[in-house]
């Protein structure tokens, strides 16, 4: 499969699991995702593990070593995450609570950071994984501040407080 083919099918894809989700679970948007992509996941081992002779676990791991995860993520996909949220800022709202979102945009990333590396590290190394613990933090550094986008998404659908929304848009 060719890069261009392979994008399409799971454009298809996430459009097929957008319309199973909006059907049948109408869960917010996010979260019916990667339930359904959770799902569908656990089938495809399900089907290896019941029928071993089954090419289907080779089919999707020639898929996946097309891809270049590095340049996926970095080049493509962790800009838009950690920009999106800002498009959708209402500004006025951001200045009349600017010193809120100052102090949760850097002592709750800080700590945030700190804690998501800690338990990174602690989890990997309790399974016998070694890892850096600077490494750690900077995977803590990425990770922290992409959930608000996440979080913005799910804001959409459902009815929150306009301050709780600014504050997380800050």
């Amino acid at each position: 499969m060719s890069i261009l083919e392979i994008g399409a099918f799971l454009i298809g894809l996430s459009a097929a699991f957008g319309y199973l989700n909006y059907r049948y679970l109408r869960l917010p948007h996010t979260i019916g995702l990667v339930i359904i992509a959770l799902a569908a996941s656990l089938v495809i081992i399900l089907i290896e593990v019941l029928s071993p002779a089954s090419p289907i676990m080779e089919i999707v791991t020639g898929v996946l070593t097309q891809i270049d995860f590095h340049e996926t993520v970095m080049r493509g996909m962790l800009s838009f995450l950690l920009f999106a949220g800002a498009l959708h800022v209402d500004f006025t709202a951001f200045k009349s609570r600017a010193s809120a979102i100052a102090l949760m945009a850097t002592l709750g990333i800080l700590i945030s950071t700190f804690l998501i590396g800690w338990m990174t590290w602690f989890i990997l190394n309790a399974f016998g994984i070694e890892m850096p613990f600077i490494w750690a933090l900077v995977f803590g550094a990425l990770i922290s501040p992409t959930d608000p986008v996440a979080v913005l998404g799910l804001f959409k659908t459902v009815n929150v407080p306009e301050t709780l929304e600014a504050k997380m848009g800050g």
